[in-house]
């Protein structure tokens, strides 16, 4: 019989709980939960401890409270550490935070461990360094901040796992619940597959095949202090679905067309072309997930005679076709009680599959 791994799992004040606890829960249950289910005999894979800068009590995100197991001055060197994720603004610095965890995870590196973060735990790993010339993912939404802050990563959005070495020694995850990917993914890595699988279907956890994009918001917006750009938003918010809508916008901004595009870009990180995609795009999720309307109607309707192109170009910002995008996103309507009333309920189908959380 094997001995248990020893996983640490860093919490601070700004500590998603849900990840937190969901993820010690998880990997505490591998290795045993499903066979106590199916009555066979089993043993724990791993050992889990929660790590703070200090050992006593506080609260973390939303007042979630957190007792640490151990300190960092008492936390040995782990083969696994994990860097869960952190409610953070998508403009917000964790610079000189939290330099103790910091030049500790550096630390447990150095010395062997293998280094995992969650969704926007990537950040605080980010500041260790080790992800400096590397791929990585986290949270699409803090597509910018890694831009502006840590320009020496190659920032993956798309991605639900990044391999930042041949090793895979550090592993970042990218959104929100994408932790069970990376709980699934330990779980396979040092146990088996098999036992995985068992976990994914004891707590219906899904790996996220499809990546990030379905989810991601296509129509951010940026800040900044260009008046003429902004009123150029404005106008393409009220235009984009006409065929002509670039051509009203260099009209209505009365300035060379060279200028704009070059000023437009550098305000909003997008070209005029690409931000009108991006509203009729995100309009069209929209109508998916509303409506029962043909997806060659809803083409027209956001601006595209062209089906075939519109399809295309839907796959490409969102990663899935559009029918497979209502499947996921779109209520059933239902017929409930005597009255008939029609009323909205989660996809039923969907949450069963897994492609809901």
């Amino acid at each position: 019989m094997r001995s248990p791994i020893d996983v640490h799992i860093i919490a601070v004040s700004e500590t998603a709980g849900s990840a937190l606890y969901g993820m010690k829960d998880v990997l505490m249950s591998a290795g045993s939960l499903w066979q106590e289910l199916v009555r066979e005999t089993g043993e724990p894979l791993f050992t889990v401890s929660i790590v703070s800068p200090r050992k006593r009590a506080f609260d973390c995100g939303n007042g979630i409270p957190v007792k640490p197991d151990l300190s960092l001055a008492e936390a040995q060197i782990a083969r696994i550490v994990i860097l869960p994720e952190l409610w953070l603004g998508p403009d917000e610095s964790v610079r000189g935070r939290y330099e103790e965890v910091v030049n500790w995870v550096r630390q447990q590196y150095q010395q062997g461990a293998t280094i995992y973060s969650a969704c926007s735990g990537s950040i605080l790993l980010a500041e260790t360094g080790l992800l400096d010339g590397s791929p990585a993912t986290s949270h699409w939404g803090y597509k910018s901040l890694f831009e502006l802050q840590y320009p020496q990563i190659h920032f993956n959005p798309d991605s639900n796992l990044v391999f930042a070495d041949d090793e895979g020694r550090i592993v970042t995850a990218g959104g929100t619940t994408s932790w069970h990917d990376l709980a699934l993914h330990i779980i396979a890595r040092y146990g088996s597959p098999a036992e995985a699988m068992r976990i994914a279907k004891v707590y219906l956890l899904k790996w996220h095949g499809e990546g990030q994009l379905p989810y991601a918001a296509l129509g951010k917006h940026i800040l900044h202090d260009d008046a003429l750009v902004q009123s150029c938003e404005a106008k393409l918010k009220e235009d984009y679905r006409r065929i002509d809508a670039i051509t009203r916008v260099l009209a209505y901004a009365a300035i060379p067309e060279r200028t704009l595009k070059r000023r437009f870009k550098l305000a909003t990180g997008s070209s005029l072309l690409e931000y009108i995609q991006n509203l009729r795009i995100e309009e069209a999720k929209r109508l998916l997930e509303s409506h029962g309307i043909p997806v060659e109607e809803i083409s027209v309707l956001v601006g595209y005679e062209d089906t075939s192109f519109f399809r295309r170009l839907f796959k490409r910002l969102t990663g899935l076709p559009p029918n497979q995008y209502r499947r996921i996103f779109r209520p059933i309507v239902t017929e409930s009680g005597g009255d008939g009333a029609n009323k909205c309920v989660a996809s039923a189908n969907a949450v069963s599959n897994g492609l809901i959380h």
